[in-house]
């Protein structure tokens, strides 16, 4: 197994702040976000990391943002370490593969969830009230099917804990009009190219999140793009609507949490080997699917 990058410390380069995956650093006019190979669960970050991670995370990013640059713009300014500012070239070792230097954007404060199928929390709104975030759907849809239009489904960003589902007269109070319309139109447009690649590699695109910003006068695509960690992906093969699907994503790390009944408060406890492999196994095989 390749080492594990649970956190960065590039010495002599201004660190901004810590996520849940990613380590942030500014450097000249430019932000460098490093994925490390952090899991986090129920919002609370593992102690053990999944080898590879960062690196899947970061190379599918690259290869969305490359298939959806001609329907907007994106905070890509190089991830290949020799193009680097000087400063950063003496961590080649730590950033090959797993970094991107990007434009530093200012971030809306909505994120843009795109839902193709009913599925995850979706499902349980609908089961209630006939309704996924505030929209009406038609009636007697079952579990994990898919829905006759991709739903825009925004919601705000939290620091901590859950992000919040909002309406979309929400996201105009809070970005005016024009530019909640344009992201809704980006989002869906997006998620239409991006469900059609991946089909045809035999992958539904169940939903996805994603973000924007302003970099100057222009409305951007930034942080990540259609990874494990932001999106539902399912085999073609394997989908049978009625039930729940298997993603490939993180879901061996809930369902080993959930059987071993941890309260999902901190500390997390750590997680076997066996489960780190497979885990690290399913990130690598979705990586090599898409990218193929």
């Amino acid at each position: 197994m390749e080492n594990i990058v649970l956190e960065t410390n590039l010495e002599g380069v201004k660190f901004l702040r810590r996520g849940k995956v990613r380590d942030i650093y500014e450097i000249d006019d430019y932000l460098l976000i490093v994925a490390t190979d952090r899991v986090s669960a129920f919002d609370v970050v593992l102690p053990t990391g999944i080898p590879g991670k960062g690196k899947v995370l970061t190379q599918i990013s690259l290869f969305w943002f490359n298939k959806v640059k001609d329907i907007v713009e994106n905070h890509i300014i190089s991830a290949d370490v020799s193009e680097f500012p000087e400063p950063l070239k003496k961590y080649r070792g730590v950033l090959e593969g797993r970094s991107m230097l990007v434009k530093k954007a200012k971030p809306l404060a909505v994120e843009c969830i795109v839902r193709g199928y009913i599925t995850g929390s979706g499902w349980k709104d609908y089961q209630k009230t006939g309704m996924v975030c505030g929209i009406k759907l038609p009636e007697g849809l079952i579990e994990s099917q898919k829905l006759p239009e991709p739903l825009y489904t925004p919601s705000t960003k939290a620091e901590k804990g859950h992000d919040i589902n909002i309406s979309f007269d929400e996201t105009v109070k809070i970005l005016g009009e024009e530019t909640a319309r344009k992201i809704k139109e980006l989002s869906i447009a997006i998620y239409k190219r991006a469900s059609e690649i991946a089909e045809k590699k035999g992958i539904i695109i169940a939903d996805t999140k994603m973000e924007f910003g302003f970099y100057g006068d222009s409305l951007i695509l930034i942080d990540e793009l259609l990874t494990p960690d932001s999106s539902r992906f399912w085999s073609i093969k394997d989908y049978v609507p009625g039930k729940p699907q298997d993603s490939y994503d993180k879901q061996i790390v809930r369902d080993y949490l959930i059987s071993i009944k941890w309260d999902k408060k901190p500390p997390a406890p750590e997680l076997p080997e066996e489960i780190v492999k497979k885990t690290a196994e399913r990130y690598e095989e979705i990586f090599r699917i898409l990218t193929s």
